[in-house]
């Protein structure tokens, strides 16, 4: 009953934070345009800088670096206080900044190529913009992909191999008998930042590897090991990340239409041209409002992928009560609420809650179909 409660409670309030830090960055875009900041800003930097390359550079440094400031409070209470207070985490405040401080080179590295390429189609292709700058957008998506195991992972956990040559061994036979080819197991220093444990088969191509966190051994039988990775190849045998790139392109590409088709009314009451940088604020609030608009449904494609998953790794170990036991650990280690209420499933779940899948899994072997 203790620990119900405790997730329950872990469980509000992240909710409640995930919501205030959307508002809340809505909110300082609209206080950031309607006080005439975003154009004292742009006179501001076009005065030092005339090429336009630097003058969406700064400019985004700029904002980029006043709500990484603004939003630090509020970042510092989710991931740190509250991880410490549930006792999830024993990371020292020192090693917290470090990482918040490369999160914000690594977001603006990526904010930057994805702007500066915005604002480049904006000017040149005044009525195309909007398909090329989504081609863009879909084709550097499918490169972050990629790279994110080899340039962005290390730069937070250390790799090294798995010193359990059993399990090893019993990771490459189950991705052999699944028929997924892959680089190596590894495992990551997650311990120095959250008691929290999970396992991925990350990257495309080449750089496509198994990723164990430390926390899993000594916690997780080789058994409950076995089936968390028959999920994660099986979202590679059934296909999940091209479907869910795919996905991502079609809403990307939606969203781009739906903006090019109302951004000139939208612009006009601004007294803004589309191409002026100023107006990168009413840009990040109009895509921002609208990619939330399809959270549910990307929720609801992201919960029948997982069950699908969870089917196929059933089906391919065979382990019943290993699969049981997994999702009773991992709810109550990650405080991942088992029941919640069918609103909290479709705003806050990509996974289906701990109670179905234990369900799924106790129904599978009667032949008893699960649905969302």
């Amino acid at each position: 009953m203790y620990m119900d409660n405790r997730i329950k409670r872990y469980s509000r309030i992240k909710y409640t934070l995930a919501i205030v830090e959307f508002v809340y960055l809505l909110l300082i875009l609209v206080l950031f345009q309607f006080s005439g900041l975003a154009i004292q800003l742009r006179i501001k930097v076009s005065s030092i800088f005339g090429n336009q390359f630097f003058l969406v550079f700064f400019y985004c440094l700029l904002l980029f670096s006043l709500y990484f400031i603004l939003n630090l409070p509020l970042e510092f209470y989710r991931s740190y206080a509250v991880e410490h207070r549930f006792g999830l985490t024993r990371e020292k405040f020192p090693h917290w900044i470090a990482d918040k401080i490369k999160e914000f080179l690594v977001g603006f590295i990526i904010l930057i190529i994805l702007v500066e390429g915005f604002f480049f189609f904006l000017r040149y292709y005044p009525d195309n913009w909007w398909w090329i700058s989504s081609l863009f957008w879909i084709f550097f998506s499918v490169i972050l992909a990629k790279v994110f195991p080899v340039l962005i992972v290390p730069l937070f956990f250390k790799y090294k191999k798995i010193t359990d040559e059993e399990l090893r061994r019993r990771i490459l036979n189950l991705a052999d008998r699944m028929g997924i080819k892959i680089l190596e197991v590894y495992q990551i220093d997650f311990s120095k930042k959250t008691k929290k444990c999970n396992a991925a088969l990350v990257g495309l191509g080449k750089s496509k590897r198994v990723v164990l966190t430390d926390t899993l051994q000594g916690n997780f039988s080789p058994d409950e090991i076995e089936v968390i990775l028959a999920h994660e190849f099986a979202h590679f045998r059934l296909r999940h990340l091209i479907k869910m790139l795919i996905l991502n392109a079609a809403l990307i590409l939606f969203i781009f239409y739906v903006l090019f088709k109302f951004a000139g009314l939208i612009f006009s009451r601004f007294n803004l041209n589309l191409a002026d940088i100023a107006g990168l604020g009413v840009w990040i609030f109009c895509f921002a409002v609208l990619q939330a608009c399809f959270v549910p449904l990307l929720n609801w494609i992201s919960r029948n992928m997982e069950r699908n998953a969870d089917r196929l790794a059933i089906k391919f170990t065979q382990l019943k009560d290993g699969f049981i036991s997994v999702m009773d650990k991992l709810s109550q280690q990650n405080l991942v609420e088992r029941n919640p209420s069918r609103w909290i499933k479709i705003i806050f779940f990509d996974h289906p809650p701990v109670q179905e899948r234990i369900a799924l899994a106790e129904n599978y072997f009667q032949g008893v179909p699960v649905s969302d």
